[in-house]
């Protein structure tokens, strides 16, 4: 059997439907044989891996993606990005030029695939050798590969966020990992009620019933989205910033978590 040993790229993303933090996608160039050899070595889906130890089981193959790969980049989509986009329902175009974006600074590639059919179809209308699939970790390597990438990023940077919370919020911000579960609702509850606003790293454009009757039927979440830059640095290693402002007409009861400065990405 001949094996034409061609790069195929794969895109995937991490953290679309979070209610706190940044999204995250990856691209990686795979030739057929080290696709193989990642197959064999327990590169998949990312959301297969579960239990306590997912992170730390994804991050043990980071490595050996990196040392497979022709390719690989990774893509941070602020919160503040997403907000903007999500304002004018383009949550999918933001996405796409991402991911285009990726394409453009890769190697020429033998074949693209991009996980969402849906999502990435347009996309085929420029590079006639796309393919979107839905599911399409669990079909190519290249895929899970990138799956696996982003989602490492994205719970590396949820552990910064979490870590920023913890000394005053404890175990309510321990679990949940910004997704919009119990654990997560919780958090944001206990979080609203001591300030009378959202945390800057909220997506403002998500759904906020679960919280209205602490927020009031009048609450704005988008009064301090900016317009061009991004909404705060999350991953900088120094926490020491000056405090967010409070909404008009209406300032926080006590000082908020003090902030990042700058973005360290």
């Amino acid at each position: 059997m001949i094996i034409h040993d061609e790069l195929i790229l794969g895109i995937d993303e991490a953290g679309r439907g979070p209610v706190l933090g940044p999204m995250v996608m990856a691209c990686v160039a795979l030739r057929p044989r080290k696709a193989a050899a990642l197959t064999r070595a327990g590169v998949t889906d990312s959301k297969r891996f579960a239990g306590p130890n997912a992170h730390e089981a994804r991050l043990a193959l980071v490595p050996r993606i990196l040392d497979a790969a022709d390719h690989v980049a990774v893509a941070v989509i602020d919160v503040a990005e997403i907000d903007r986009r999500c304002r004018d329902n383009g949550l999918n175009r933001l996405e796409q030029e991402h991911a285009a974006r990726l394409i453009r600074r890769a190697p020429t590639c033998r074949r693209i695939v991009c996980d969402g059919e849906r999502l990435f179809k347009p996309l085929a209308a420029t590079w006639a050798h796309l393919e979107a699939l839905n599911n399409g970790e669990s079909q190519h390597a290249a895929v899970a590969a990138a799956s696996i990438v982003a989602k490492v990023r994205r719970d590396q940077l949820w552990a910064k966020i979490r870590a920023r919370y913890a000394p005053e919020f404890g175990t309510l911000v321990e679990h949940g990992g910004g997704y919009t579960n119990a654990a997560t609702r919780a958090f944001l509850r206990a979080y609203i009620a001591r300030y009378r606003h959202l945390p800057p790293e909220a997506r403002r454009s998500w759904p906020w019933d679960f919280a209205r009757d602490l927020l009031g039927e009048r609450f704005d979440p988008w009064w301090d989205v900016p317009e061009e830059q991004p909404q705060l640095g999350l991953f900088a290693k120094s926490l020491a910033c000056s405090p967010r402002p409070a909404p008009p007409a209406r300032a926080p009861r006590t000082r908020p978590p003090r902030r990042p400065s700058s973005p360290s990405l």
